[in-house]
């Protein structure tokens, strides 16, 4: 008897003891992860910031295939939320944003040891060269079991943390790359465009000086236009007066306007007139970068079908700002090849 006692005793002591040593052990964590992506800050933002994107990159389905996501009505912005079923069911709630620069988030989670809550943040930090820094972190409290389970299963949480959120930064980043490329072209065949006028700057520009000379030449239209109190009716385009089979151009850059006007005070400025015209058209969503294919394909259309250019130049309108559209595939350029 005196021995059982002495048992329960010394089990008594160590299982204080051990309780004093797991509660006196730092139970705080904050874990942070970075990568750096080749994508504007603004299309990052907007994928953390919508919860419908998650599942798509998240690294979670990896590790739990039973995984099932619930969207409530509102998935983004402050209050939007989400929550999901499986191994260890949770909810994530935005609790505030900085557009294009955070997001703030509350994490529950049910786990068989309990209930677990942690705040998450997210930052995009945008780089010279167009990409976005985008951090990812962590911060929450251990309870007493999780302090204990982890020692006795030999579990290093800030380690695997660390890896999670790696893989799930790899996963963005392929996600918003991939979303990025998409594009599609259609054939509109023969239209008619009603033309008017325009103020136009025309140079030459090889295959990689195009896009930067387009927006020195476009800046210094809406410069004028702006000093002149002049207004645009229609969104900027470019006439094409010669193309090269090195990719070298001719073009005139040009913006739409209601009447006629005389420029005065730069010379390298002039009001055009573009009559209503026959067309062959050619659209384009997705990134610039794949005009060429466009336009090969409009061309292409153009001779099965036997149609002929007229001596007017071809055009593209870019029928809408990629300052407003944050993700390259949603830009739409409008081809058209004038005929007879």
């Amino acid at each position: 008897m005196k021995i059982l006692k002495l048992f329960v005793f010394l089990v008594l002591i160590l299982f204080i003891g051990g309780t004093i040593y797991f509660a006196s052990k730092d139970g705080n964590y904050d874990i942070k992860e970075s990568r750096v992506i080749k994508a504007p800050s603004s299309l990052l933002y907007t994928t953390i910031n919508n919860y419908k994107t998650w599942e798509h990159w998240g690294p979670w389905k990896k590790e739990d295939p039973t995984m099932s996501f619930i969207y409530s009505e509102n998935t983004s912005g402050v209050g939007g939320s989400y929550s999901w079923d499986g191994d260890f069911p949770g909810k994530m709630t935005t609790t505030a944003v900085e557009e294009n620069k955070s997001v703030h988030q509350d994490l529950h989670l049910v786990t068989p040891g309990g209930e677990r809550d942690s705040n998450v943040y997210w930052n995009f930090t945008p780089l010279e060269d167009g990409s976005t820094e985008v951090s990812w972190r962590t911060q929450g409290k251990h309870t007493l079991l999780d302090k204990v389970y982890f020692t006795f299963a030999g579990m290093d949480f800030d380690s695997d943390m660390r890896s999670m959120y790696a893989s799930g930064l790899e996963g963005l980043e392929n996600h918003v790359l991939d979303a990025m490329k998409m594009y599609h072209i259609t054939v509109q065949g023969i239209t008619e465009h009603g033309g008017g006028f325009f103020i136009y700057k025309t140079t030459s520009a090889s295959g990689n000086t195009i896009s930067a000379t387009m927006g020195e030449n476009y800046g210094a239209i809406v410069n004028y236009m702006t000093r002149a109190g002049i207004n645009p009716i229609g969104m900027p385009f470019t006439i094409y007066n010669e193309m090269d089979q090195d990719g070298g151009v001719i073009m005139s850059n040009a913006i739409p306007i209601q009447n006629k006007v005389t420029i005065t005070n730069d010379s390298t400025l002039l009001c055009g007139y573009m009559p209503r015209t026959k067309t062959f058209q050619v659209t384009l969503k997705g990134n610039y970068t794949y005009l060429g294919e466009a336009w090969n394909q409009a061309m292409q259309h153009l001779n099965e079908k036997g149609l002929k250019q007229t001596e007017q130049k071809p055009f593209e309108i870019y029928t809408n700002d990629p300052g407003e559209f944050l993700n390259p595939a949603d830009w739409v350029t409008e081809i058209y090849i004038p005929i007879e």
